[in-house]
């Protein structure tokens, strides 16, 4: 009888499988793949370190803006697939060691809610019955798909395809605008391919302030990206070589297709109806201070929770708050206000809390604070002057989001979550300083702003 039976070996999953040895619990964890999940093994990882070569790739480019002279770079596309392995590879190493180390038992397998605990199919094909106190529901997300673009991984590919491309694409039509489409849109257009970027709504990035929209915007204009958003494409036409994509009156041809339409969870055929778990299109309804299923039995974190946010990070907190809970009887409620949300793009965007709009739409008085980065002396050196800061406040009250538009916005914006978090007034975080030259001084000087005293 194992205290947790965990099913699926991603974000969520091992990271309450790691957690779970605070309290001394005994963990089987199932994984029909590696250790590690999509954010490791073809997500989050493996996208950064192409990311990361693009980056690279940049700086060698624009070396004699700095007075380095040197000759122009060409990229090695095997060597950057290479090196992107071995980063996935090192961590799922070092993931599997940490586990062990745990004392978790990890399986190899498929996994299904059982009646009295989990049910794995192995391998070879022969099931087996694991009994258990609680269940923990772990099992992700898959790239999800559009009418007539299905994946056969060469000319119509997903972001898993994408990441494992042999050679360079030479002319990409990424379609879905959201964070995963504007990263491979970024990447791509750094490395020298042609780039076509589709989004059905009327901005790339939805769901972020606007302001961050229009900076990330100019940035692609800039690198020669093709953005046409508030469009529908029509069914693809395939040759011998390449794709056409049909768009209102015009069409584009290119030699690959990547769908980047968001993804969706991965909960068919593992038992949780008849388990008497409330599911919805796919998603899991939880109690989101416990993480527990109508079923009290089974929790579920990560990908497949109704209503919050698909990140890794994310999935951490949760796995936190299930574990506590089963362990404890305690809650320990994840506080999705203050989630940091980052798009690893050139520059990347990164917002927590409410936006203006959706602070306005829930009832609040707001004050917004916008601060561009072309007066940041930091700024200025590295050569990335397109960057906003932007707070919103309640009139009066309490810091509720900010977004930041920077090279560096995903490591600083963690300065603004606290801020968000403590509910901290605009006077209350302006009065601390920020070393000079830095970035971070963007947010410094908007705080000021936001206080009513600026001070450049």
């Amino acid at each position: 009888m194992y205290d947790v039976v965990i099913i699926g070996g991603g974000p969520g999953g091992y990271a309450a499988a790691l957690y779970a040895h605070n309290y001394g619990l005994s963990v089987a964890l199932i994984e029909q793949e590696r250790v590690g999940g999509t954010c490791l093994l073809h997500g989050c990882i493996p996208a950064k370190a192409w990311l990361e070569t693009a980056a690279v790739f940049r700086t060698a480019a624009r070396a004699g803006e700095f007075g380095v002279r040197t000759t122009a770079p060409t990229i090695d596309w095997r060597a950057a697939l290479e090196r992107k392995a071995t980063v996935v590879d090192g961590l799922v190493k070092g993931l599997a060691g940490l586990l062990q180390r745990r004392g978790v038992e990890v399986l190899d397998g498929v996994g299904a809610v059982f009646d009295g605990g989990a049910e794995i199919t192995q391998p070879d094909g022969t099931r087996r019955v694991l009994a258990s106190r609680s269940v923990i529901v772990a099992t992700g997300s898959v790239p999800r798909g559009i009418p007539g673009y299905d994946f056969d991984g060469h000319r119509i590919v997903s972001s898993r395809h994408a990441l494992d491309w042999s050679t360079q694409p030479r002319r990409v039509a990424v379609i879905g605008a959201g964070a995963i489409g504007v990263e491979f849109a970024s990447m791509l257009a750094d490395l020298g391919s042609e780039v076509h970027l589709f989004e059905a709504l009327d901005q790339i990035i939805p769901g972020m302030e606007p302001d961050a929209a229009k900076a990330l915007a100019r940035s692609f204009r800039k690198k020669g990206i093709t953005m046409r958003t508030g469009v529908s494409v029509g069914p693809p036409r395939h040759s011998l070589d390449g794709v056409t994509i049909p768009f209102g009156n015009e069409e584009v041809d290119v030699d690959t297709v990547l769908v980047a339409t968001g993804r969706a969870p991965r909960t068919d055929g593992i038992g949780l109806e008849a388990s008497g778990v409330e599911v919805e299109r796919g998603f899991i309804t939880v109690d989101a201070a416990t993480m527990q299923t109508a079923n009290p039995r089974i929790y579920a974190v990560g990908d497949v929770v109704s209503g919050t946010p698909q990140l890794a990070h994310v999935a951490f907190a949760e796995a936190i708050a299930a574990i506590t809970h089963i362990a404890t009887g305690r809650t320990a409620p994840v506080n999705y206000r203050a989630v940091p949300m980052i798009v690893y793009t050139h520059p990347e965007v990164a917002s927590v809390g409410l936006t203006e709009a959706r602070a306005i739409e829930l009832g609040h008085d707001v004050e917004v604070t916008n601060h561009g980065m072309r007066g940041v002396g930091r700024a200025v050196i590295h050569g990335e002057i397109g960057g906003i800061v932007k707070i919103v406040a309640e009139k009066g009250g309490p810091i509720l989001g900010a977004t930041v538009v920077d090279p560096a916005a995903g490591e600083i914006i963690h300065e603004l979550m606290y801020a968000v978090g403590w509910e901290a007034l605009p006077n209350e975080a302006a009065a601390f300083i920020h070393a000079h030259p830095t970035i971070s001084e963007g947010i410094g000087e908007t705080l000021l702003a936001a206080a009513g005293r600026p001070l450049h």
